[in-house]
């Protein structure tokens, strides 16, 4: 690590690596720095002497005993000097509980500095006394230690953990998918995949019956108090699997904490209210005409929503999650609509809204308002009326965007208020997608047509056991 830290990097972006804080105080930098070699690299031999001490001395120490973090700013943070981030690296330490501020036996560690925006905390986990420290929970207290310093030194304020992002791709699965040369990670095409099913069934047989015509495993969890009970799902791919050949599945959870099969029947609930009954198309009626029709109903419900969230977005907390739900499951379908399975920009746009929409917790809205349980309904009609095929398909379904870019406006304002500065952001870079893209397509020629999508499957009952 400190061979790393103070080399020259794997692009020569290390430029001065110096230590900038220590366990034993800023009077002991200068004899702690590494020296440099006639090659010009730093010898940090003592340097990892002196942090391992501890260890080799300690009862029973742990066989991975190095903690390691990084602080960064953000891009429009000024520069801060070498004494700045010497007081944020003491902080960190202290609030992750392995480095209390005057305690004289805690572990020892080192800030290492060789770039303006960020530093590198390096510490070995055994204390000078011999006992082994364990950082538990450290990075929502490195997290909560960091909003603090924001405030403190008026950086750029990135808001509290509000545990409602799905999960990142591990480092493992980007270079697994490298390797393998897809061209996009598992987990990131299985949510979406699962969530713009979940925006078009009707209740949990449909999901399953959806994602297998999907060409996505699915593998159901059952309870084990009451064994015909099915407590949660996982989803795979057939061309995924580990060096054993076992498939890797990914539970609802893993992708995006509301794709849980709880959060998901909760969606499907019908809630207060009546669900409307949508016209059935007319058999002598040309199907891009009834697919412009469902795209401009949307739009007036899109419509109503998008002024019921600007004028109730400081009263009714609960109803209006429920119709930027709504809202998001619209926009998921639209996106499948325009760019089909393999998705692109109003897909991204989608996932963005999507992360706007999250709550942190399950809401129980009373009676939903008319628009929230229109566009809950065309979310399911437009995943049924296939892909757009002409010039007028693609107008209505731009309208219905736009008008779905004001109630992303509108989310922002709302989380603001909330203090959720994650999702406020999200909703407005939401906005300003789904309008670029608003804008972009006006200047395109009229849609080419494409083929229809395979039917939907008829609706079974999922199978207990293994995989399906």
């Amino acid at each position: 690590m400190l061979r790393y830290l103070f080399g020259p990097g794997k692009n020569e972006e290390h430029v001065n690596p110096r230590l900038v804080a220590a366990w034993s105080g800023p009077d002991y930098l200068s004899s702690l720095a590494p020296p440099l070699r006639p090659s010009g690299r730093h010898d940090v031999r003592n340097l990892a002497r002196l942090l391992e001490q501890p260890v080799r001395a300690g009862r029973n120490p742990p066989q991975k005993f190095v903690w390691h973090a990084s602080v960064r700013n953000h891009i429009t943070d000024r520069i801060l000097s070498d004494s700045q981030w010497a007081h944020i690296a003491t902080e960190m330490v202290a609030a992750v509980g392995i480095a209390p501020h005057g305690d004289p036996d805690a572990v020892r560690w080192v800030a290492v500095r060789h770039a303006h925006d960020h530093i590198h905390i390096v510490a070995t986990l055994v204390r000078q006394d011999g006992a082994t420290v364990w950082a538990w929970n450290e990075r929502l207290k490195a997290q909560t230690a960091a909003r603090d310093l924001e405030q403190r030194y008026g950086l750029h304020q990135v808001g509290p953990v509000d545990r409602t992002s799905h999960r990142r791709p591990t480092a493992a699965e980007q270079n697994k998918t490298r390797r393998q040369r897809r061209p996009e990670i598992p987990r990131d095409r299985l949510r979406r995949e699962v969530r713009a099913t979940a925006a078009a069934a009707t209740d949990e047989n449909d999901f399953i019956s959806r994602l297998q015509a999907a060409g996505v495993l699915v593998r159901l969890r059952y309870s084990t108090i009451h064994p015909d009970e099915v407590t949660g799902y996982a989803v795979g791919l057939p061309d995924h699997r580990t060096s054993t050949g076992d498939t890797v599945w990914y539970g609802g959870g893993r992708l995006a904490p509301d794709l849980t099969l709880p959060q998901l029947r909760r969606r499907w609930e019908p809630g207060p209210g009546t669900m409307p009954r949508v016209n059935a198309q007319d058999p002598g009626r040309p199907r891009h005409q009834y697919r412009s029709t469902v795209f401009r109903q949307a739009t007036a419900a899109a419509d109503e929503g998008a002024h019921h969230l600007a004028a109730q977005r400081d009263t009714d907390e609960d109803g209006i999650a429920a119709l930027a739900e709504a809202a998001a499951d619209v926009l998921a379908s639209t996106a499948r609509a325009f760019e089909g399975r393999k998705g692109g920009p109003l897909t991204n746009a989608s996932e963005t809204f999507d992360r706007a929409a999250r709550e942190t917790h399950w809401r129980h809205p009373g009676r939903l308002h008319p628009a929230t349980i229109q566009l809950r309904s065309m979310s399911r009609l437009i995943s049924t009326v296939g892909r757009l095929t002409n010039e007028d398909d693609a107008v209505a379904a731009l309208q219905l965007v736009l008008r779905l870019s004001m109630i992303a406006d509108n989310l922002a304002n709302l989380r603001d208020a909330q203090k959720r500065i994650h999702q406020a952001q999200a909703a407005r870079q939401a906005a300003e997608s789904l309008r670029a893209i608003t804008e972009a397509s006006r200047s395109l020629p009229a849609v080419q047509r494409t083929a229809a999508p395979p039917p939907t499957p008829p609706r079974q009952g999922y199978p207990k056991g293994r995989a399906v």
